[in-house]
């Protein structure tokens, strides 16, 4: 009798052991095709794919719907594993706009989604220098904020949005609307170092150097009323003092020898007005064609005896400054040596001793 019960104990315990071992077999095989499945849902759709698509989170969607967009976008594996994903690792996901791609893994999406360091978060530093023409400044938008230049120039000569800055801004005037001018906004977007966000409009981007520009000149605003010169020639000339200037020490006194060649008639016989008007830059030689071209911008021919028709390049708050508060003297020439020194000179004849002077001496400034 006790030989029975040992050997029905003994079945027993072979057949718990062998239970056991099929439970812990198939737990192990269940474990690992539960950990297949999850890499496999968890993983990039595709490795190679590592173009930015754009996807938005709208305030106040659920996660459920979050998961069916990333679903229908191509961007995950399967939208219930995702839920589910989300659900064990209790993560938030924040409004915005984030660039995501295919070859991102679910918890890579996660993390941006997370992060809440959205398009409409993300900053771009940028800097403008001071002296450079608009066109300069159209690439250099192009190229940091991935908009195309010919929506910007279009966008920048509309002539209905150019009449909604001159309703904004007091120091912009009919003048940019002029038909001889290349660009309306040439000489007003304030050349500084900016922070900016990804996501801006060329109009955010637009307004916000307007408006610095018009922090600028604001504190000139009563001299600017008196004077007897528009602010668009204001800034005409403070553009002009920006480049001819660029080499001195002194801007206030060469922008005292424009206002005596305006003052008495001459023409202004300014390059960098010749340059401008040509489309040439500083690196090549004015030929005799350039100089004597007729145009609205050239002032070293004889057609224009005044200012030229607006600025041409945007001018920095030295320049403006120069030319709000000149040094009032009486001469009408100007030159500058390799340290910025500058000599004054009321005939050519002066002016040319003087350069010639300053050559044997070494102290001659080149380009």
């Amino acid at each position: 009798m006790d030989q029975n019960l040992e050997k029905k104990q003994y079945n027993l315990d072979y057949i718990i052991s062998k239970i056991i071992t099929i439970v812990t077999i198939l737990g192990v095989v269940a474990l690992v095709v539960f950990i297949s499945v999850s890499l496999f849902f968890l993983a990039p759709i595709d490795n190679d794919e590592e173009s930015l698509v754009d996807f938005q989170v709208k305030e106040g969607v659920s996660k459920i719907q979050i998961a069916e967009e990333l679903d229908k976008a191509g961007l995950i594996r399967n939208a219930f594993f995702f839920k589910f994903y989300m659900k064990i690792n209790e993560h938030e996901i924040y409004p915005g706009t984030y660039q995501l791609s295919k070859s991102m893994s679910v918890d890579e999406i996660i993390k941006i989604l997370n992060s809440g360091n959205s398009l409409e978060n993300q900053t771009i530093t940028i800097t403008f220098i001071e002296g450079k023409r608009f066109i300069s400044y159209v690439k250099q938008i192009s190229e940091t904020f991935d908009i195309f230049e010919s929506d910007i120039l279009a966008k920048l000569s509309n002539e209905e949005y150019l009449n909604s800055l001159i309703d904004k801004y007091w120091f912009l005037n009919e003048s940019i609307l002029n038909k001889d001018i290349k660009y309306p906004l040439e000489g007003y977007l304030f050349p500084d170092t900016y922070i900016i966000k990804k996501s801006a409009t060329i109009e955010d981007i637009i307004n916000l150097m307007l408006t610095t520009m018009d922090h600028k000149l604001s504190i000139y605003k009563d001299e600017i009323n008196l004077s007897s010169y528009k602010i668009n020639e204001l800034i005409t000339l403070a553009s002009i003092i920006e480049l001819e200037g660029a080499n001195s020490l002194d801007r206030a006194g060469v922008a005292g020898v424009f206002y005596n060649r305006l003052k008495s008639g001459w023409t202004l016989g300014s390059d960098v007005t010749t340059y401008y008007a040509v489309d040439k830059t500083f690196d090549v030689d004015l030929s005799i064609n350039d100089i004597n071209s007729c145009n609205s911008y050239n002032t070293r021919g004889t057609c224009v005896l005044g200012l030229p028709i607006g600025p041409i390049a945007s001018p920095s708050l030295a320049s403006i400054s120069a030319v709000i508060e000149p040094t009032e003297h009486e001469y009408f020439y100007f030159v500058a040596d390799k340290l910025k020194n500058t000599y004054y000179s009321k005939t050519d004849a002066e002016h040319r001793d003087i350069i010639n002077k300053l050559k044997k001496e070494g102290n001659w400034f080149e380009y």
